[in-house]
């Protein structure tokens, strides 16, 4: 969709600490939750597989435990991925903590704990590599997610040449996390071009736009650049589809096949 059918313009901005126009630290290829489907998702023994397979970017969803402790996991509620029942963000660390998140999906992986955003920090600094953290706010909490969620980024990555890559689908929470450590580099998750998509990844003074990889084209990947940003596409796991996106001269590509792609070419 082209952005006079929108109504919108690019416009031109200068770089800044977390923009676009800035040097772009971050590997092209991103593994999925860690290590996409063959690993229990969001584990750091899913960071641990993707790593033996070469990669040295993750993404990673966070949400905030009742306490306020960022830690990592994709739903809302616990059933599908952990042995806890219940909303995640409604228990405290304590109790997250001691569930089973790797049992679901294998018995090779039963007994393996949730991970707290803490120690993800730990493990990719001290191995350097690189994060897109997915702020996955529990429903009704995008503002207070963002804030803290970036506030921990800052802490735990202070000082480091590469900083962790925000991302959300959810404005809120990106609009919160700039607030609160603006030199964070953001993205906006796209999964359709909504009306304003690109007049509020403008507005949040994001790095990239991180789209459903339908969603780009020559004309949309065209849009994107002249207004200042980096594309990356989820999720690729077809070797015709991430081709198409190479050819296309798009930035990063998350996938579940770690398998497949060699992060190095």
């Amino acid at each position: 969709m082209s952005l006079s059918e929108r109504g919108e313009s690019p416009k031109p901005r200068e770089a800044t600490s977390g923009g676009a126009q800035s040097p772009w630290p971050y590997p092209r290829w991103i593994a999925h939750r860690g290590a996409g489907k063959l690993a229990p998702e969001n584990t750091l023994a899913a960071f641990r597989l993707g790593a033996s397979h070469g990669y040295r970017m993750f993404e990673c969803d966070v949400k905030l435990s009742a306490d306020g402790v960022p830690f990592l996991m994709h739903d809302a509620t616990l059933e599908r991925t952990t042995s806890g029942r219940g909303t995640g963000g409604e228990q405290p660390w304590e109790a997250l903590s001691r569930l089973d998140a790797g049992g679901w999906h294998s018995r090779a992986y039963a007994g393996e704990p949730l991970a707290s955003l803490d120690n993800v920090a730990r493990y990719c600094q001290r191995n350097g590599y690189a994060l897109n953290i997915e702020i996955k706010p529990t429903p009704g909490t995008e503002a207070h997610t963002g804030t803290v969620v970036a506030n921990a980024a800052a802490r735990l990555w202070e000082g480091a040449a590469v900083p962790p890559l925000l991302t959300s689908f959810q404005p809120a929470a990106l609009e919160a996390a700039q607030a609160a450590q603006a030199q964070l580099p953001r993205g906006l998750l796209l999964d359709s071009l909504w009306m304003g998509w690109l007049e509020t990844a403008l507005t949040l003074d994001c790095a990239a736009l991180v789209c459903n990889q339908a969603l780009w084209d020559s004309s949309t990947v065209l849009q994107a650049k002249s207004a200042g940003f980096r594309c990356l596409s989820y999720t690729v796991n077809e070797e015709w589809a991430a081709e198409r996106l190479l050819d296309l001269g798009t930035d990063g590509i998350i996938t579940d096949r770690i398998d497949l792609f060699a992060p190095d070419a």
